[in-house]
């Protein structure tokens, strides 16, 4: 079976090595890859918008399977094309792909069928939103309706923070036209979790929960991030919080997608608080989470692309999918000055992974024979144990072996979790 995989960071390269765990496997064609994915498929520079390029990749190559896992593929309608070409997918429709595309109506979603999330108010209007922040309380979220490269939610402080984060947004046109609505959310606290799952629109299967880490620096300062690391699983997702989660969220969105005639079928990501009144959404993503894929996809047992299919083929069941116990940790080594002006260009070098040890590459390229860095998150060292202090530790030896110049990693990834005391 040839495969064809749509991106080109750490998530994707994550995907692939699951991926070639499965004997029939021949070929793994990435689109655009980057040099480090290079040593595991077969890359070519067509970008992960590039609808067109990537439909006319699939038809000459032949391709017999597709995973689509970035949000701007999926939001575009990559795999209503890739369907319509006769090449099956894993990632939902354009029609469901909203959930992730639209802030303003997944938030609508939630409202309409009772799923908990935070309360909310949705303007097009940059004046009357600001008239309405004059009297909100704070901290305040702002959040621009459509993708924005997860920097689209700005938390702010008081009135004049607030005040600037919706003339950038709507009158600036920071994001583009994701800008054109926005949410201004209540403040939620707690701790949050992300949850990735697979359903196939009718069953759905959490996969094991995560703690992601989005600040740039130590003890979360700093400016927010793709994510600089992460761990799994998150110690303060329950059992009981587990189950709370299936009845009153999980359970629901699928239902409320089937009722909206959006079903989702695919990855369903549910980035959640675990506040005082319970567990709530802040947002959803369509697709597989970046570096939450990470660490997930070393603890899955089952073989991903069988369970890929069958969510294709609307067959899917909860013993499909195991994972194994224990617990895993990812750090992400990113350039000095990241997310912000930062230098590339570097040459890397990579350590042998060990038992238990993966390497994740998210943005290199290969110049003149060498792996260089080309990219603001370079790559992802990940370890899986018996224990969460033990794959932290796993990690942090494995990041220490990885060597390019401006290279800097937090220092505290996992400690959260660490000190976290369960009462379940």
């Amino acid at each position: 079976m040839d495969i064809l995989v749509i991106g080109g960071g750490g998530r994707e390269h994550a995907i692939i090595k699951s991926l070639r765990k499965n004997a029939s496997v021949e070929k793994i064609y990435a689109l655009p890859g980057n040099g480090g994915i290079a040593a595991d498929a077969e890359c070519y520079p067509i970008k992960a918008n590039d609808v067109d390029g990537i439909v006319e990749f699939a038809r000459t190559h032949r391709v017999d399977f597709a995973v689509v896992a970035p949000d701007d593929p999926l939001v575009l309608g990559c795999v209503d094309r890739l369907e319509k070409l006769g090449v099956h997918c894993f990632g939902p429709l354009k029609n469901a792909a909203i959930i992730e595309g639209s802030k303003v109506f997944s938030k609508n979603l939630m409202k309409k069928y009772g799923i908990p999330t935070a309360d909310s108010e949705t303007f097009t209007d940059a004046e009357a939103a600001i008239a309405y922040l004059k009297r909100s309380s704070y901290p305040a979220v702002i959040k621009a309706d459509g993708l924005a490269l997860g920097k689209g939610v700005i938390i702010a402080q008081n009135f004049e923070e607030a005040e600037n984060a919706v003339r950038e947004i709507m009158c600036d046109k920071v994001f583009g036209e994701s800008g054109n609505k926005i949410l201004i959310e209540e403040f939620l606290t707690g701790p949050e979790v992300s949850v990735l799952s697979f359903t196939d629109g009718k069953t759905i299967v959490p996969m094991v929960s995560s703690m992601d880490h989005k600040r740039a620096l130590d003890h979360d300062e700093g400016l927010n991030t793709g994510g600089m690391g992460t761990v799994a699983p998150n110690p303060y997702y329950t059992e009981a919080v587990a189950k709370e989660c299936m009845e009153r969220i999980f359970h629901p969105t699928v239902s409320a997608m089937n009722a909206e005639g959006r079903p989702f079928r695919g990855c369903l990501y549910f980035g959640l608080m675990l506040t005082p009144k319970g567990p709530k959404v802040i947002e959803y993503n369509c697709r597989f989470g970046d570096p939450e894929t990470q660490v997930v996809l070393p603890l899955l047992e089952s073989d991903l692309l069988d369970i890929m299919l069958a969510v294709r083929e609307v067959r899917l069941t909860p013993d499909m999918v195991r994972f194994k116990k224990g617990a895993a940790c990812c750090v992400v080594l990113a350039s000095e000055g990241y997310p912000k002006k930062y230098e590339s260009g570097f040459e890397m070098t990579l350590p042998e992974t060990g038992k238990d040890e993966y390497i994740y590459v998210a943005g290199a390229k290969r110049e003149d024979g060498k792996l260089k860095t080309a990219g603001g998150r370079v790559v992802g060292a990940v370890a899986t144990a018996d224990t969460l202090k033990e794959a932290v530790d796993g990690a942090y030896r494995l990041a220490e072996k990885i060597r390019f110049g401006n290279a800097y990693y937090r220092k505290d990834i996992g400690r959260r979790a660490l000190a976290c005391k369960r009462e379940d």
